[in-house]
């Protein structure tokens, strides 16, 4: 018999997302592997039995002192991976809320010195201290709505001293929560004040210095790039991309938030991990993500928040491009729970909630290169959610239902 030393039974169903290729793309993104009156059995930290409760006697041995969890006929799913966060900051951006109510863009904000300025300011000024109090807390509160994995990106100093900071402030985040990080950098996330006209600097900057410094003490598994007018041009984005393949590391794009930039087919070209965004990404363009095998990110209470339009995400899934939600966690889209960015990709961006849960779990691991994240199986690191609701479905049609247990590594979440 299997031995374990904690069981969660009692549950109306568990949705493993075992079964099928990865990622799941068309169809496919349906499968949850879905086990009625379920249960799970963990050791270790990780998963070693799952399937139907009446199963669990015969086929599970608890070690002396092992614990139960009650279920309460509720559904378990994966722990969620979010796929695109820019957690890792200072400050807020409330007072701006006036002017995007005004009808000013992020683009007419940042140029202003707002937006993303403001938070490089308060980045820059902040402590090692004050900037692992603040995030540590949001990503506490991620975790106590379902996350157990966390993308994590720089971006938010615009010079080398200060992104080698942030990236290092990771692991000790990592260290704090218990959570996974998955850290990205994001120097290429605008071009700093202080060499505004001297954008080419900035990106030879990073390309000859800052990039082989991340590489060289392992600070990072990607490197993004936001592709955008007024930000980093095609060929700029390209030269950065290319050098941090060169270095090993993954490559990401922002691609097509605002106009057809030409970041998807950029990252198409490049066959980076991943595009994200991509509100303005023309249909030839999503196919030539399908066809290159790049997973599509889309984030759909930013394109709610920040662009005032509806995410993509039907159309993506209907070209076959293997699609994940992420949140955006950032301070221009403060949302930390995934349950409703799930909900808003149903609501808005017309995913059914299977495709939804699918995209939020096993294609979000994809998109982070994880194989083993994203599914409820043996073998598997025991990061899982409970939700008081009799179905997966629920995740996608109430925005504000939360986890009654949340377990990473088979160990409790703390609380915030």
């Amino acid at each position: 018999m299997i031995a374990a030393e904690l069981v969660v039974r009692d549950l109306a169903s568990v949705a493993t997302l075992a079964p099928g290729p990865v990622p799941r793309v068309g169809t496919t993104m349906s499968d949850l592997g879905i086990v009625e009156g379920g249960a799970v059995a963990v050791d270790q930290g990780r998963v070693v039995w799952v399937g139907p409760a009446r199963r669990l006697s015969s086929e599970v041995r608890l070690r002396p002192g092992a614990r139960t969890v009650d279920g309460q006929g509720g559904s378990a799913v994966p722990g969620f991976v979010d796929p695109h966060t820019h957690v890792l900051f200072s400050g807020d951006r409330a007072d701006e809320l006036s002017l995007r109510a005004a009808g000013a863009t992020y683009a007419e904000i940042a140029r202003q010195g707002g937006g993303l300025f403001s938070t490089v300011r308060a980045t820059r000024r902040a402590s090692d201290a004050r900037l692992l109090r603040e995030t540590e807390g949001r990503l506490r509160r991620m975790a106590a709505a379902g996350t157990t994995t966390v993308e994590v990106k720089s971006g938010y100093a615009l010079e080398h001293v200060g992104e080698l900071r942030l990236l290092r402030l990771i692991p000790r985040l990592a260290r704090r929560t218990g959570l996974r990080l998955v850290p990205t950098y994001l120097g290429a996330h605008a071009v700093p004040p202080e060499l505004r006209r001297r954008p080419d600097a900035y990106v030879r900057s990073i390309v000859e210095r800052t990039l082989p410094a991340v590489a060289r003490e392992g600070l990072a598994r990607f490197c993004d790039v936001f592709c955008e007018p007024g930000f980093f041009s095609v060929a700029s984005s390209e030269r950065i991309l290319r050098a941090a393949r060169d270095l090993g590391l993954g490559l990401k794009v922002h691609a097509d938030e605002f106009v057809a930039s030409g970041g998807a087919r950029l990252a198409a070209r490049l066959r980076a991990a991943s595009a994200d965004h991509l509100l303005a990404t023309p249909p030839g363009d999503r196919r030539r993500l399908a066809s290159a095998g790049v997973t599509a990110v889309v984030l759909p209470v930013t394109a709610f928040a920040s662009a005032a339009r509806r995410s993509p995400a039907r159309e993506l899934v209907d070209e076959g491009v293997a699609v994940a939600v992420g949140s955006d966690c950032s301070p221009n889209t403060w949302v930390e729970g995934i349950p409703g960015v799930l909900a808003a990709a149903v609501h808005g961006g017309r995913l059914t909630p299977a495709e939804a849960l699918t995209a939020a779990t096993v294609n979000a691991a994809h998109a982070l290169g994880l194989s083993d994240a994203g599914t409820i199986e043996a073998g598997r690191p025991a990061d899982l959610a409970v939700f008081p609701v009799p179905s997966p479905s629920s995740l996608g049609y109430r925005f504000d239902v939360r986890p009654s247990v949340v377990l990473r590594q088979g160990k409790p979440v703390s609380p915030p």
